[in-house]
């Protein structure tokens, strides 16, 4: 195998595929790349048996042929070659090395056969439709962050994916018909975000993609503007965009009824400005020591006291003007968790439904019926 590749263009994928591997792994094959040298181009392939990336990207091929090579290894000496350099990457079966040059530079890494790195098997993947990058990072990024981290509650470590109709009221969003919804929760907060349901998408089963792949997506498509294809099966999905394809087994198990924390009836509004709320609430609990961060919220007509206690620190108060007629109350929530819904709020304008101090409070984006939020409580 012989062909040359300019440094940025390998850097670039070698930064996409060598983000999947394990930085420890007990397989020694998994902790390598696959570099196939086609007379088409260049193709690398990484995976940890769970999420696989294939990445294609231009080179000049003079010997086509594959092997394997440290991922990590290998994207840190490309990292550190000088911009606008060409390097050459060649492979003798003579000394089983990946030799690789640039400029005055020359490296020699230790391989392992390309015929023993694993192939994820894809199988019938009956439902395809195609979304926008713009839409599929509105879905992850205002839903990730509800994703619970808690690994006994397995079915909980993804973003839930799946068709339904719209519910007529208000509380089911602004879309019209079939929906796209997104929704995570880790038991205690709740993110619901919907788009309308793209060609080819009804009839999908409802599926939970891993808070890795999650990851791994949402960086791959950061600087993305076009379309990118969407198929799945019961037991996996696959993207592909750009000369890249994301292929992810999908979590084995049944996602919780989520509707039945949805609050409906909820009747004291307040409405706020997003920034000017999320602002106090970070300045109140920086006097917080406790893991939950908690901040109280004295609720009055036409304003709310935010108030922090900290046997260690002290204590913390900021009053900001609300639109707020309901009867007074006083509610507590993790500030962290009421930080990650404000920060979600592009509208400018956060609409706050509350029934009392130990329900489920309802939160959305007074300009976005489709996105909604649900936190849940705690006493303070």
């Amino acid at each position: 195998m012989k062909l040359t590749i300019e440094r940025a263009a390998l850097l670039k994928a070698l930064g996409h595929v060598q983000s999947v591997v394990e930085r420890r792994n007990t397989i020694p094959i998994l902790s390598n790349v696959r570099i196939e040298a086609e007379e088409s181009g260049l193709k690398l392939t990484a995976t940890d048996l769970d999420l696989a990336i294939v990445e294609e990207v231009a080179a000049v091929v003079s010997v086509p042929g594959a092997v394997t090579a440290p991922a990590h290894t290998l994207h840190d000496i490309v990292r550190k070659i000088p911009d606008g350099a060409e390097i050459e990457l060649s492979f003798s079966t003579e000394d089983q090395r990946l030799h690789l040059k640039s400029g005055r530079s020359k490296f020699t890494l230790s391989c392992l056969p390309s015929s023993d790195f694993p192939e994820m098997s894809e199988g019938a993947m009956p439902h395809q439709f195609a979304l926008t990058a713009s839409e599929l990072k509105e879905l992850m990024d205002k839903t990730r962050f509800a994703v619970s981290t808690e690994e006994t509650r397995y079915y909980l470590n993804g973003i839930y994916f799946h068709v339904t109709d719209a519910a007529p009221d208000a509380e089911g969003g602004a879309s019209a018909g079939p929906v796209l919804r997104a929704v995570a929760t880790d038991g205690h907060r709740l993110a619901r975000v919907e788009l309308p349901a793209p060609d080819g998408s009804r009839g999908m089963p409802g599926v939970i993609i891993p808070r890795k792949t999650v990851g791994e997506l949402r960086k791959l498509i950061d600087e993305l503007d076009g379309t990118i294809q969407v198929a799945l099966s019961d037991t996996k999905v696959r993207f592909s965009f750009a000369g890249a394809t994301l292929t992810s087994k999908l979590i084995d198990g049944t996602f919780p009824d989520y509707t039945r924390v949805i609050p409906v009836g909820n009747d004291k509004e307040l409405t706020v400005d997003a920034k000017l709320f999320a602002e106090a609430v970070d300045r109140v609990s920086t006097i917080s020591t406790d893991k939950t961060r908690s901040v109280k919220l004295a609720l009055e007509s036409g304003r709310v006291t935010l108030s922090v206690m900290s046997p260690d620190n002290g204590t913390a108060t900021e009053e900001i003007a609300v639109s707020y007629e309901g009867s007074a109350m006083e509610i507590g929530f993790n500030a962290r968790y009421l930080l990650d819904i404000l920060s979600q709020i592009t509208g400018g304008v956060v609409q706050v439904l509350l029934a009392d101090a130990a329900s489920p409070t309802l939160m959305r984006d007074a300009q976005d019926g489709e996105a909604l939020y649900v936190l849940m409580p705690m006493r303070v």
